[in-house]
């Protein structure tokens, strides 16, 4: 567990109103960055389209045109997708940092959407879109920032290094692909990852209330509850029904309470987010992050969809199939559930307590083995960088350390010994949050701000 420090304590750098203007991208850069936005969009980069290559060919070209010389801009093909890793040469003072954000996107079906999916379309201050937030804004803010940098000659003082992964939403096997078969290229004392972090919106005024730092993610994994039985014909009906069977596990698993758990990330999160959270919910909020033992607080938390996540495992059922002929008793019946593992948890300890919910004539199996990793640490630099960047555009405000209940690519560079943080720029309310779903949207604002973090945070953090 790491011990968490007041801000203040770290080094945390302020940043003035006359040193903002300085920081505001120039007009050409926010025409250049929304070209890049718009043409990412384009790209149908879901599973089973085949377009990732292509828009990691585009976003390559861009990177020659700039300047960066051939043998640091790598296109990695893996299957039907491909990586695209950039290196930013710099002074050699320590060890690389890694820039992360992916390519892909959920897919998505144009007769289900109010507006095209892959066409930007710019309306009542936002931007529509797959991809506008879930990541091409981040795989925009990266490039533009890169090329900005470039433009003006910096020179950071160690090597810069985009990692574009092609398939996060699915299988994140070219993130493996980069920690295994290409770890040179990619390389790092740590990771920025612009899929995780971000800003929150208040819902009524839409005044920024804090910026979420993420340094811890649950680990996804997948279970199957199988269980076997002889069958026979349905006119002679027994006790002993696999169906049956999986039903009295589903609902042994519905309730379940795995422990509660806590670290520094998420109380911290609780400590600042709690006060600015109306009603019983914030107050649970502030007397979990005080005393993490107190039930009271812990159930409130579990009773809440969005909460009960970032205070222990959780397990869900998603999935059934049984039976092979309405006229026969089941022979086998499957369940699958979902679980978010807590980092420190071992996939294999949560595979046992499911096995002794379920008792010892269901099967549990373990769907393509999870990578296990725990939080990364705080660090002094992160939180300096990330601070600045938070107020070169809104001075003051909250910076949050934070654990979030889903995965994405950083889990995988966690567990390959690359500490990663989720450090976004963009804020949203929670309303506007439309990641896999129907009319994804990002607000114009954010995304022209996401440029401005992004510039600030790499001219700080590499200086």
């Amino acid at each position: 567990m790491y011990k968490l420090r007041p801000l203040s304590a770290l080094g945390v750098a302020f940043i003035g109103a006359s040193a903002l203007a300085s920081t505001q991208p120039p007009e050409a850069v926010r025409k250049q960055a929304r070209e890049i936005f718009e043409r990412t969009i384009a790209f149908r980069t879901s599973i089973g389209l085949g377009e990732v290559p292509a828009m990691a060919a585009y976003l390559a070209d861009h990177f020659r045109r700039a300047g960066f010389p051939n043998e640091d801009i790598h296109v990695l093909p893996l299957g039907e997708t491909a990586s695209l890793v950039v290196r930013y040469r710099g002074k050699g003072r320590g060890r690389p940092i890694l820039l992360l954000a992916h390519m892909d996107v959920v897919t998505a079906k144009p007769e289900e959407w109010e507006r095209n999916p892959f066409t930007l379309v710019e309306e009542n201050g936002y931007f529509f879109g797959r991809g506008t937030l879930d990541n091409k804004q981040g795989v925009t803010a990266l490039t533009s920032t890169f090329l900005r940098l470039k433009q003006e000659g910096f020179v950071p003082s160690r090597d810069l290094v985009i990692a574009f992964s092609g398939d996060e939403e699915t299988g994140m096997l070219t993130a493996k692909d980069l920690v295994t078969t290409h770890r040179k290229l990619i390389d790092a004392e740590f990771a920025l990852n612009s899929d995780d972090g971000g800003g929150q919106l208040d819902e009524a005024s839409g005044k920024p209330q804090y910026l979420a730092l993420v340094g811890a993610e649950k680990i996804s994994a997948n279970f199957q509850f199988v269980v076997h039985n002889a069958g026979g014909h349905s006119s002679a009906p027994r006790a002993d029904n696999a169906i049956y069977e999986l039903a009295d596990t589903l609902k042994a698993l519905q309730a379940h309470r795995f422990p509660v758990m806590w670290n520094d990330w998420t109380l911290g999160s609780f400590k600042a987010v709690g006060p600015l959270t109306p009603g019983p919910l914030g107050a649970a909020m502030t007397q979990f992050a005080a005393n993490p033992q107190d039930d009271a607080a812990a159930n409130m938390l579990f009773d809440n969809p969005a909460e009960v996540g970032k205070t222990r495992t959780t397990c869900v059922a998603t999935m059934l199939a049984a039976g092979h002929a309405p006229n026969a008793l089941p022979q086998t019946a499957v369940g699958t559930a979902s679980c978010r593992i807590f980092p420190g948890m071992k996939v294999s300890d949560v595979r046992a307590t499911l096995q002794q919910v379920s008792g010892k004539n269901v099967e549990i199996k373990v769907l393509r083995e999870p990578y296990e990793a725990d939080a990364s640490p705080l660090r002094a630099d992160v939180v300096a960088a990330v601070t600045k960047a938070t107020h070169a555009r809104f001075p003051g405000l909250a910076v949050v350390p934070t654990m979030v209940p889903w995965a994405t690519d950083g889990v995988i560079f966690r567990a390959a010994g690359i500490p990663t943080y989720g450090v976004a720029g963009s804020f949203i309310k929670s309303s506007d949050s439309f990641a896999h779903g129907l009319n994804e949207r990002l607000p114009v604002d954010s995304f022209y701000g996401d440029l401005t973090h992004w510039y600030v945070l790499l001219k700080q953090i590499a200086r």
